[in-house]
Protein backbone atom coordinates (compact mmCIF):
# COMPACT_ATOMS: atom_id res chain seq x y z
CA UNK A 1 0.00 0.00 0.00
CA UNK A 2 1.00 3.57 -0.65
CA UNK A 3 -0.18 6.31 1.67
CA UNK A 4 -0.56 9.83 0.32
CA UNK A 5 -1.01 12.93 2.47
CA UNK A 6 -1.77 16.30 0.88
CA UNK A 7 -1.20 19.72 2.41
CA UNK A 8 -1.10 23.35 1.36
CA UNK A 9 -4.70 24.08 0.46
CA UNK A 10 -6.50 27.20 1.59
CA UNK A 11 -8.31 30.37 0.63
CA UNK A 12 -6.73 32.76 -1.86
CA UNK A 13 -7.90 35.68 -3.97
CA UNK A 14 -8.12 35.43 -7.72
CA UNK A 15 -4.72 35.99 -9.28
CA UNK A 16 -2.94 34.61 -6.24
CA UNK A 17 -0.81 31.51 -5.77
CA UNK A 18 -0.76 28.36 -3.68
CA UNK A 19 1.56 25.37 -3.51
CA UNK A 20 0.19 21.95 -2.72
CA UNK A 21 2.36 19.15 -1.41
CA UNK A 22 1.77 15.42 -1.32
CA UNK A 23 3.99 13.13 0.73
CA UNK A 24 4.06 9.47 -0.22
CA UNK A 25 4.96 6.64 2.13
CA UNK A 26 4.63 2.90 2.40
CA UNK A 27 5.36 0.52 -0.44
CA UNK A 28 7.92 1.73 -2.95
CA UNK A 29 8.03 1.12 -6.67
CA UNK A 30 10.92 1.55 -9.07
CA UNK A 31 8.60 3.46 -11.37
CA UNK A 32 5.64 5.39 -10.05
CA UNK A 33 3.52 8.19 -11.41
CA UNK A 34 2.20 10.89 -9.11
CA UNK A 35 -0.71 13.03 -10.18
CA UNK A 36 -3.17 15.67 -9.08
CA UNK A 37 -6.89 15.62 -9.67
CA UNK A 38 -9.62 17.95 -8.47
CA UNK A 39 -13.32 17.81 -7.85
CA UNK A 40 -15.62 20.80 -7.56
CA UNK A 41 -19.09 20.53 -5.95
CA UNK A 42 -21.54 18.85 -8.29
CA UNK A 43 -18.84 18.00 -10.83
CA UNK A 44 -16.87 14.90 -11.70
CA UNK A 45 -13.29 14.46 -10.63
CA UNK A 46 -10.98 15.88 -13.29
CA UNK A 47 -7.32 15.50 -14.12
CA UNK A 48 -4.97 18.39 -13.34
CA UNK A 49 -1.38 17.24 -13.82
CA UNK A 50 0.89 14.21 -13.49
CA UNK A 51 4.59 13.41 -13.42
CA UNK A 52 6.56 10.19 -13.63
CA UNK A 53 10.02 9.43 -12.27
CA UNK A 54 11.50 8.27 -15.55
CA UNK A 55 14.28 10.22 -17.21
CA UNK A 56 13.99 13.27 -15.00
CA UNK A 57 10.25 13.25 -14.89
CA UNK A 58 7.88 13.64 -17.81
CA UNK A 59 4.86 15.82 -17.12
CA UNK A 60 1.37 16.21 -18.54
CA UNK A 61 -1.19 18.91 -17.81
CA UNK A 62 -4.85 19.55 -18.37
CA UNK A 63 -5.41 22.30 -20.91
CA UNK A 64 -7.22 24.38 -18.30
CA UNK A 65 -4.10 24.73 -16.14
CA UNK A 66 -1.29 24.82 -18.72
CA UNK A 67 0.94 27.82 -18.22
CA UNK A 68 -0.43 28.45 -14.73
CA UNK A 69 0.27 25.27 -12.78
CA UNK A 70 3.58 23.42 -12.44
CA UNK A 71 3.98 19.90 -11.11
CA UNK A 72 7.31 18.75 -9.72
CA UNK A 73 8.64 16.01 -7.51
CA UNK A 74 11.43 15.42 -5.05
CA UNK A 75 12.24 11.74 -5.29
CA UNK A 76 14.51 11.89 -2.25
CA UNK A 77 11.57 13.06 -0.15
CA UNK A 78 8.92 11.02 -2.00
CA UNK A 79 6.96 14.22 -2.39
CA UNK A 80 5.13 15.80 -5.31
CA UNK A 81 4.25 19.46 -5.53
CA UNK A 82 1.70 21.48 -7.45
CA UNK A 83 2.57 25.15 -7.80
CA UNK A 84 -0.58 27.02 -8.75
CA UNK A 85 -0.27 30.58 -10.05
CA UNK A 86 -2.79 33.02 -11.50
CA UNK A 87 -5.57 31.20 -9.72
CA UNK A 88 -9.14 31.66 -10.90
CA UNK A 89 -12.43 31.13 -9.08
CA UNK A 90 -13.06 28.12 -11.34
CA UNK A 91 -9.99 26.46 -9.81
CA UNK A 92 -11.95 26.10 -6.58
CA UNK A 93 -12.16 22.40 -5.72
CA UNK A 94 -10.90 19.65 -3.49
CA UNK A 95 -7.51 18.64 -4.84
CA UNK A 96 -6.45 15.01 -4.61
CA UNK A 97 -3.04 13.46 -4.94
CA UNK A 98 -2.93 10.08 -6.66
CA UNK A 99 -0.33 7.45 -7.49
CA UNK A 100 0.01 4.57 -9.90
CA UNK A 101 2.90 2.15 -10.51
CA UNK A 102 4.50 2.48 -13.92
CA UNK A 103 5.86 5.15 -16.24
CA UNK A 104 2.82 6.45 -18.07
CA UNK A 105 1.58 9.76 -16.68
CA UNK A 106 -2.06 8.92 -17.29
CA UNK A 107 -4.89 11.46 -17.28
CA UNK A 108 -7.43 8.79 -16.39
CA UNK A 109 -8.40 8.65 -12.72
CA UNK A 110 -9.36 4.97 -13.04
CA UNK A 111 -5.73 4.10 -13.71
CA UNK A 112 -4.57 5.38 -10.33
CA UNK A 113 -4.50 2.91 -7.48
CA UNK A 114 -3.78 5.12 -4.51
CA UNK A 115 -5.41 8.35 -3.39
CA UNK A 116 -4.95 10.96 -0.69
CA UNK A 117 -7.73 12.41 1.42
CA UNK A 118 -7.84 15.69 -0.49
CA UNK A 119 -7.20 19.32 0.38
CA UNK A 120 -9.58 22.20 -0.22
CA UNK A 121 -8.57 25.08 -2.48
CA UNK A 122 -10.91 28.06 -2.58
CA UNK A 123 -10.31 31.01 -4.90
CA UNK A 124 -12.38 34.10 -4.22
CA UNK A 125 -13.27 36.60 -6.93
Amino acid sequence: QVQLVESGGGLVQAGGSLRLSCAASGRTFSSIVLGWFRQAPGKEREFVAAINNWRGGSTVYADSVKGRFTISRDNAKDTVYLQMNSLKPEDTAVYYCAARPGRVASMDAYEYDYWGQGTQVTVSS
